[in-house]
């Protein structure tokens, strides 16, 4: 039995680790997933520009791949793992240790759960960031796991499918600054509510977000003025249309759905021809009105009294009567039997549905289609949903909302006219399969030409062309709208919110001003990009304040905050434009305690801070002391009264200092430090006691006092003092 107490040990010393490839300093993320929406997210992180540089992507997906949606497996660049179990061992086969962020992207809150509280056990310090359908149970998440971020695309993605069938612009609402922003139609705003513009939808064909003029945007985000935004508005047309129904063709409606056509159209008929002749026989009995019908109805039911005195027109009038009469019998029978017949079968199959009128119909109650049959439903509109799965996630949400819920496939004909699809405001075609998507789409625009629908489709090409092809103006791909809020979570990126427009999706983001970037001395314009970065707002250094609508032509300085509405390319490239300059200006001088990048040259004259060690391999600065171990590059020059590197060779004409590089009693080498010409200096080269050479010479050249000669040991004369150890 494995020991707890180790077992404990062991994970914390690996999530101290940081395992990465050997001179690979790149931020690691994992990603758990391979649907749509982490697709959408690996792309996003592979093009962000981060400091360290692309960062490296490691995806776990199951052993079975999706049969439907975009093939996660083949885009390059990132390293895949296979495991059905998101557990310790497979994070720890993932690199979890070690990384800068986890995205657990299963369509499953419990299971993201499970493996997050796994993924702190490898990594403690981990950004995890969680996709959750249930927004309730996300709250909860974030105190278990504090630096977790719960989001779901299906809320995100949700009110933009609500707003496109109900004709408007998306609600996206968030407070800013001490004012609440929404998005609106320019129409529907005063001028001087207006902050930006955002869209140009005038050509049907191209969709221009973030024009260079602003005026030109007929989508714009203003400040709330306490008006309703306009799916509440349309919401509530919708609600008074449908009260100004007249009952009388609600009941003609009722009654022509309880039999089937041609039941219906025989019925009729007979009693059209009872009715006709009932009148010809009264009139030929000069019968008023009540007399007439009394005698018809019997002679139609029983045959009536025979009668040999009447005249051979209404002989012939009671014969036919009678004749219908055995007619209609069966007729009315049949249609009873018929109505009870689908009246059972409607049961069975949950297809018992009135003809409605004005209504919006769901195909898909997975979760996009659970969201948006809720949000029409708060806003009053009638709602019928279809699902091909009687256990959907949406169903229990159907029948608590009293929805009807018509279960069969939502792309045959019988299905939708059951649904009342041909007097229909819209059909939102929100299952998670393309081509089932695209074929109800079809069937409906087959029944009526001229029917709002909105389709859900994942590749943003395809759905175009179906754009062009079919006149289905509006489609929308939930991974897509969604994919910028989980990347920027991962990234940990201030991001406020996110709109969509269209096909397209804007964020607001918050940006600091690094000290020394390209942004501080800058105009704000120089943080613009036309069609990509927009700065709505400035908020100053040491400032609470927020500058609305900054002039163009005023300076940024070090630690302002930039808030701009951008695109996904766009937040990449303002974010580097705000982080310090990789290259210094001339002269400029690095910050305190920052590492030079690994290769980089230190500038001419730069001195290391002290104690500095330089990378390996790198060369030193100019006249720096070199390290133990480290070679001065060739031809350089130690400055004056510095020590050579142990070992080194003294350069021609430089002089070492003496005792330098020996102990107190080795030898100097012999002629070290001298010209060829210079004579060495007395006692070089031997030891205490040894005898000079002959013809040796006291130094200076001078000649002993009294003309004494030298001893013949060796001994200096009487008080002459011996020279220094080593000369």
């Amino acid at each position: 039995m494995a020991d707890p107490w180790r077992d404990r040990a062991r994970r914390a010393v690996e999530s101290t680790r940081r395992l990465r490839p050997a001179g690979d300093t790149r931020p690691h993320y994992v990603v758990c997933g391979q649907d749509a929406l982490a697709y959408h997210v690996v792309n996003a992180l592979l093009g962000a520009e981060l400091p360290g540089g692309q960062p490296r992507i490691t995806v776990v997906v199951p052993h079975r791949p999706r049969d439907d949606g975009p093939e996660i497996r083949k885009v390059p660049g990132i390293r895949l793992i296979e495991a059905e179990r998101l557990d310790e061992r497979t994070f720890r086969r993932a690199g979890l240790a070690g990384a800068a962020g986890l995205a657990l992207l299963h369509q499953d809150d419990v299971g993201n759960i499970h493996a997050a509280l796994c993924a702190q056990a490898v990594e403690p310090r981990l950004r995890i960031v969680l996709r959750m359908f249930n927004t309730g149970l996300a709250s909860g998440v974030r105190r278990l796991l504090p630096d977790t971020t719960a989001l779901s695309d299906a809320a995100m993605a949700a009110p933009a499918f609500v707003a496109a069938a109900l004709g408007e612009v998306d609600p996206t609402h968030f407070r800013l600054g001490g004012r609440t922003l929404h998005v609106a139609r320019r129409a529907d705003v005063p001028p001087e509510a207006v902050v930006c513009g955002l869209a140009d939808t005038g050509d049907p064909g191209r969709t221009r977000v973030l024009p260079p003029d602003q005026e030109q945007a007929d989508i714009v985000l203003a400040e709330a003025n306490g008006a309703p935004p306009g799916t509440e508005v349309a919401a509530r047309r919708l609600a008074r249309d449908r009260r100004r129904r007249r009952p009388w063709r609600l009941a003609a409606r009722a009654a022509r759905s309880f039999a089937t056509r041609k039941i219906g159209i025989a019925t009729l008929a007979v009693l059209a021809v009872v009715l006709v002749l009932g009148a010809v026989l009264a009139h030929t009995r000069h019968d008023n009105l009540g007399d007439g019908l009394y005698f018809t109805v019997l002679t139609t039911l029983s045959g009536g009294d025979l009668d040999a005195g009447q005249s051979p027109l209404a002989k012939i009038m009671q014969v036919v009567l009678t004749v219908a009469g055995l007619a209609l019998v069966p007729l009315l029978t049949a249609v009873v039997v018929d109505g009870i017949v689908n009246a059972r079968l409607a049961l069975a199959t949950d297809r018992l549905q009135p003809h409605r009128e004005d209504h919006m119909v769901v195909i898909g109650l997975g979760n996009v289609g659970t969201r948006v049959m809720a949000q029409l439903r708060d806003l009053g509109v009638e709602v019928v949903a279809i699902d091909a799965d009687r256990d959907a996630r949406g169903a229990p949400v159907a029948r608590r909302l009293n929805v009807p819920l018509i279960i069969g496939d939502g792309g045959t004909e019988e299905v939708l006219t059951a649904a009342s699809i041909g007097t229909a405001r819209a059909l939102l075609v929100l299952s998670t399969d393309d081509v089932t998507n695209l074929q109800a789409a079809l069937n409906a625009r087959a029944a009526r030409a001229d029917l709002q629908v909105v389709l859900r489709l994942f590749d943003g090409d395809f759905a175009a062309r179906i754009q062009r092809a079919f006149n289905i103006g509006i489609s929308r791909s939930v991974s897509y709208l969604a994919a910028p809020a989980f990347a920027a979570a991962m990234l940990n990126r201030d991001v406020i919110a996110t709109i969509p427009v269209q096909r397209h999706v804007l964020l607001v983001a918050q940006v600091p001003v690094a000290a020394g970037s390209a942004l501080v001395g800058s105009p704000v314009r120089a943080a613009e990009r036309p069609e990509s970065v927009r700065v709505i707002a400035v908020r100053r250094s040491g400032s609470a304040n927020q500058s609305w609508n900054p002039d163009p032509e005023e300076p940024l300085a070090a630690d302002d905050l930039l808030t701009a509405v951008v695109r996904r390319s766009g937040l990449s490239w303002l974010l580097k434009q705000a982080r310090p300059s990789a290259d210094p200006r001339p002269g400029a001088q690095p910050p305190p305690g920052a590492q030079p990048p690994p290769g980089a040259q230190p500038p001419p004259g730069a001195q290391p801070p002290p104690g500095a060690q330089p990378p390996p391999g790198a060369q030193p600065f100019p006249g720096a002391d070199p390290r133990r171990g480290t070679q001065p590059p060739p031809g350089a020059q130690p400055p004056p009264g510095a020590p050579p590197s142990p070992g080194a060779d003294p350069r021609p004409g430089t002089q070492p200092p003496p005792d330098v590089g020996r102990r107190p009693d080795a030898e100097p080498p012999p002629d070290v430090g001298r010209r060829p010409d210079a004579e060495p200096p007395a006692g070089a080269g031997r030891r205490p006691g040894a005898e000079p050479p002959a013809g040796a010479k006291p130094p200076g050249g001078t000649e002993p006092p009294g003309g004494a000669e030298p001893s013949a040991g060796g001994e200096p004369p009487a008080g002459a003092e011996p020279p220094a150890p080593g000369g």
